[in-house]
């Protein structure tokens, strides 16, 4: 698969690139992300622990945060790789599931891979079956 010139196997490599600038002093674990734009352009995310744990922050919503900051538009991305050191492709956390599901098209790829060279390649879709979205909270607010 090919995403504006863009492989599986380059996106992972860029994914690892960002995987080496994580910052795990606890874990130890370092997971990296590559999230490729509408215009062809890679946003760069790594875990980044905290001693208090629960401010921490994935590979994976640190890319997703980053390109939206950096004004690209929600459900505009075309496709995700992550990266771990792991025995089979690292996948994406629970919480992380449901800031893609919100962030990115249901049909968009998600490519796992690991160190290996293990690649597996999934939709969001199918990461977080019956997400609970935007038309769920609009529900919500119904008298």
């Amino acid at each position: 698969m090919s995403w504006s010139g863009w492989t599986q196997e380059k996106l992972l490599e860029q994914a690892a690139e960002a995987m080496k600038r994580a910052y795990v002093p606890y874990s130890k674990f370092r997971v990296g992300a590559a999230l490729l734009d509408a215009d062809g352009r890679v946003h760069y995310g790594c875990n980044v622990e905290n001693a208090a744990y629960s401010p921490s922050n994935c590979a994976e919503r640190t890319a997703l945060f980053r390109a939206i900051a950096d004004g690209h538009a929600a459900r505009s991305f075309q496709v995700m790789a992550v990266i771990g050191d792991t025995p089979q492709p690292i996948t994406p956390c629970g919480v992380c599931r449901q800031v893609i599901s919100e962030l990115c098209s249901p049909e968009m790829p998600v490519v796992m891979g690991n160190l290996q060279g293990d690649i597996r390649v999934t939709t969001v879709a199918e990461l977080l079956p019956g997400a609970f979205g935007p038309s769920d909270v609009e529900y919500g607010k119904k008298d």
